[in-house]
Formats: C-alpha cells, sequence, structure tokens
C-alpha cells in the first residue's frame, strides 16, 4: 500500500468531519442567530469534540463565514440562471415575471435562512451580501445593455431594479404581509416594465 493510498481514508474522514461541522453550524445559526452560536454548541451538534472541532475552523465565525458563503453561492447560482436563462429575449413582461418568479423562489424555499442573512448580516461596501448584490446588478446590466434607450445608464438602471425588488421580494417573505404571490408578481411585473418602457423592447406587449 502507498503513502497516499494509506492517507486516503484520513482525508475522507476529514472531508466527512468537516461537512458535519458545516451542517452543524447551520442548524445552530437558524436556532440561535449569529450572537448566539457558539463553537460548543457547533461542536455538539456535530457529534465532535470542541478540540476536533478546532482542528478544522479556528472559531465560530470560521465555521459561520463557511455557512454564509455556501448559502450566498447557492443563491446566487439560482438567481444568475434564471437571468441567463433571459439574456437574449426581449425585455416584456414575460421576463420580468420569470425573473420576479426566481427572486421570491430563492429567498422564500427558506426564509429562515433569508431573515438570518438580512436581518444578522451587515451590507457595508465590504460586505458578502453587497458582493452579492453587485454580482446580481452585473447580471441585470448586462441584460439591459444595448437595449436602454439614447441617455439612460444599464448600470444605474440595473441597481435601482436590483434593489426596488429585492427589497419587495424579501420583504414579502419575511413579513408575510396579506397578499397573495401572483398579487405581489403582477405588481412587480408592472412597476419594472413600466420603468423599462424607454427601452427597446421594454414596454408592455
Amino acid at each position: 500500500m502507498t503513502r497516499r493510498e494509506r492517507r486516503a481514508p484520513r482525508q475522507v474522514r476529514s472531508r466527512e468531519t468537516v461537512e458535519r461541522i458545516v451542517a452543524a453550524g447551520r442548524t445552530v445559526l437558524l436556532q440561535r442567530g449569529w450572537d448566539g452560536v457558539t463553537t460548543n454548541h457547533v461542536a455538539a451538534a456535530a457529534g465532535v469534540s470542541p478540540g476536533s472541532l478546532y482542528q478544522y475552523f479556528p472559531d465560530k465565525e470560521a465555521v459561520l463565514d463557511e455557512v454564509v458563503d455556501r448559502e450566498i453561492g447557492q443563491l446566487e447560482t439560482r438567481i444568475s440562471r434564471a437571468f441567463v436563462d433571459t439574456l437574449h429575449a426581449p425585455i416584456g413582461g414575460d421576463v420580468v415575471r420569470r425573473n420576479v418568479e426566481a427572486l421570491l423562489d430563492a429567498f422564500g424555499e427558506q426564509p429562515a435562512m433569508t431573515r438570518v442573512l438580512v436581518e444578522q448580516m451587515p451590507r457595508g461596501a465590504g460586505s458578502r451580501r453587497a458582493a452579492f448584490a453587485r454580482r446580481v446588478d452585473q447580471l441585470v446590466a448586462t441584460v439591459l445593455s444595448g437595449r436602454a434607450a439614447p441617455g439612460r445608464r444599464p448600470d444605474v438602471m440595473a441597481w435601482v431594479l436590483v434593489r426596488a425588488v429585492e427589497q419587495a421580494t424579501i420583504g414579502w417573505v419575511l413579513e408575510d404581509p396579506p397578499i397573495a404571490r401572483e398579487d405581489l408578481v403582477d405588481e412587480l411585473t408592472e412597476l419594472v416594465t413600466r420603468y423599462l418602457e424607454g427601452s427597446p423592447g421594454g414596454a408592455v406587449p
């Protein structure tokens, strides 16, 4: 047996332990909130000793950073896929509706995690949330590029649209207002398409 072959089971066990710790960190984060998490809580939920946890993560922030990175990565993938699918389609009510629904699906699938990301994580210029929003801005700006009416800047339009729709969809998910999802989608679709009416193909058919 080679050294690599002897080392492989240990590497597999290490990856499994890391995954258990990250999964436990996610569970504890949802139960206790960012400030309520301790490494002891995470270790107990993962079924490992605190000492074992420290072999893989130096502190609770490192565990939670990994949890958040994965959650935001999954959100970004879902939202990016929705925008990419409509990248070359004429900008109209159907395209807007599909993207609004994609945002609602992404934020609404796990409202507890959405609440943690929105309410317990800062959104300063260098934060993960801000970086995520900028990537969505870039996607929307790409969709609008070459389609905006003369004098309108796709990057500015994208920033306005992303913030408006994001706030409305997240607010609906977290506040649980007496508004049917279909009604919200209708209103946001109307809002966005009217805003885009100055762009070729942006008017409501």
